[in-house]
């Protein structure tokens, strides 16, 4: 049941992709992937090897996704705008044995100590090699056809580095089968539906929130490397998008538009939002100006990753819907017993979608999953009289930005590293688009000489730029607990 087959029996005359101004039909994406497949196993590349992509959302993301799939292959997709430094971690804790570089991110990939990296055999470069050994794309793609790897529902398919329910980012195991059983969702896409690709494919909501069902059902998928509401706008216009899904502040900046009107967006049948809470205003604001109404959705990295959705009927303001059919939802309280109607629990999952655990950390999956194979969200919420979902709060001290999880721990981390920086806690502030954003209260050492700036930019050279404060406060010290551990609970962040 390899995943990969999700292309087979679709059209071939039908478009399957818009990239870069130019269209793919499902035909000619079959014959592209059956190349690519053919020139990964020619390297020497067997299943379960890892294949890193560092693309954005592109052609070359999903040709080459779809053929590591289907070689047997582990793909891991990362963050293509990450600093050299943390893709370099990344591709070291994977032990990846290629990698495929889109265009945006061979200056950065240029940088990165492939000396460090022993197990990384081959560097596969989507433009003229910058360096020697690196091989050419296209040179793969012309290779003899190779047939699809048949894979068992539990080979794992792909590696997805997430903060997870605790601790700093970790690769999370999915399977063929985490993948497949999260596919129908409650939306289904259709062979004529025209989706819009603007959420990053390296997180889990593009890739198998929108990439996978596009494709499964048929359907079309526009693809958009950076979000820019203008553009976006004139996109869902150009293109008749049908299925309009994003985060909060794609839906913020869309409604913003000065010039937006409901008529830009009559040809959108399903508009969805996900990755964290829509704030009332913009929902209210995407009604007003955009004649739509926004379902929203919850899920996470280690469900693969829909659990609930609001799309299958009328949606309910600040509710995230019921359960998708097959999935088991829990919510237990501090005594480990479950909660009843109005209560407040923690969310407990169970089901086809829940991941494998995490790569190589028994400790880490021990804590996300129980013995009977409940995962422990860390999310807290409360179900109505209708049975549906409120997200209520957060057990973690994560970070949410723009819906992707920022951890403290590894901000602090990298802010301690600055020779100015005596001492750094790290929290989450309210924004009225991305969600959260993040603060940093800073104790400057005794020479007291480091400006907010110098912070900031600091950040940004270790870590991607979602993760780096906003705002920085300089402070004489940190409130600390009897055993000297900061207790971030006493930090005001206003």
């Amino acid at each position: 049941m390899n995943l990969a087959m999700i292309i087979e029996h679709h059209d071939a005359a039908a478009v399957a992709l818009v990239s870069r101004g130019k269209a793919t039909t499902y035909g000619d994406l079959r014959r592209q992937v059956a190349g690519l497949r053919g020139g990964l196993a020619a390297l020497g590349l067997r299943p379960g090897d890892r294949l890193a992509l560092l693309c954005a959302n592109n052609w070359y993301f999903v040709v080459s996704y779809l053929a590591g799939l289907g070689a047997g292959l582990v793909v891991v997709p990362l963050d293509p705008a990450s600093p050299a430094r943390a893709l370099q971690a990344e591709l070291a804790a994977v032990g990846a044995r290629a990698v495929v570089v889109g265009p945006a991110a061979r200056p950065t990939f240029a940088r990165i100590d492939l000396g460090a990296l022993p197990a990384l055999e081959h560097v596969i470069d989507s433009g003229t090699p910058l360096q020697g050994p690196w091989l050419l794309l296209d040179d793969l793609l012309a290779a003899a056809p190779a047939d699809i790897t048949p894979r068992g529902p539990d080979d794992l398919a792909i590696l997805m580095f997430t903060s997870g329910t605790a601790g700093a980012p970790k690769p999370a195991m999915l399977s063929h089968g985490n993948l497949g059983a999260n596919l129908g969702g409650r939306t289904r896409v259709q062979p004529d539906d025209v989706v819009l690709g603007v959420v990053p494919l390296h997180h889990i909501l593009g890739l198998n929130g929108l990439l996978g069902p596009t494709l499964h059902g048929g359907g079309r998928m526009v693809l958009v490397e950076r979000f820019d509401p203008a553009s976006a706008r004139d996109t869902v216009v150009g293109h008749g998008v049908t299925v309009l899904a994003g985060t909060p502040d794609m839906w913020a900046g869309l409604a913003g538009l000065p010039d937006v009107a409901p008529g830009q967006f009559t040809s959108v049948r399903v508009a969805v939002s996900g990755a964290s809470a829509l704030p009332g205003t913009v929902r209210d604001l995407v009604e007003v100006r955009m004649a739509l109404v926004v379902a929203e959705g919850y899920g996470l990295t280690e469900h693969s990753p829909v659990v609930t959705s609001s799309t299958s009927g009328p949606a309910k303001a600040g509710s995230v819907g019921r359960p998708l059919p097959g999935v088991e939802v829990r919510l237990v309280g501090d005594d480990g017993a479950d909660v009843g109607t109005g209560g407040i629990g923690e969310v407990w999952v169970r089901g086809p979608s829940v991941f494998r655990g995490y790569w190589q950390d028994p400790v880490a999956t021990a804590a996300a999953l129980t013995p009977d194979g409940w995962l422990r969200t860390g999310d807290v919420a409360r179900v109505d009289d209708d049975g549906c979902y409120v997200l209520v709060d957060r057990i973690k001290d994560v970070i949410m930005v723009s819906g992707v999880n920022v951890y403290p721990a590894e901000v602090e981390g990298a802010l301690l590293g600055h020779p100015g920086v005596a001492g750094v806690v790290v929290v989450g502030v309210p924004h009225p688009y991305t969600g959260q954003a993040v603060k940093a209260f800073v104790v400057p050492d005794d020479h007291g000489a480091i400006e907010e700036d110098d912070v900031v930019d600091f950040c940004r050279q270790r870590l991607a730029a979602h993760k780096c404060p906003t705002k920085v406060e300089f402070v004489d010290r940190l409130p600390a607990g009897s055993a000297g551990k900061v207790l971030r609970r006493d930090v005001h962040p206003a």
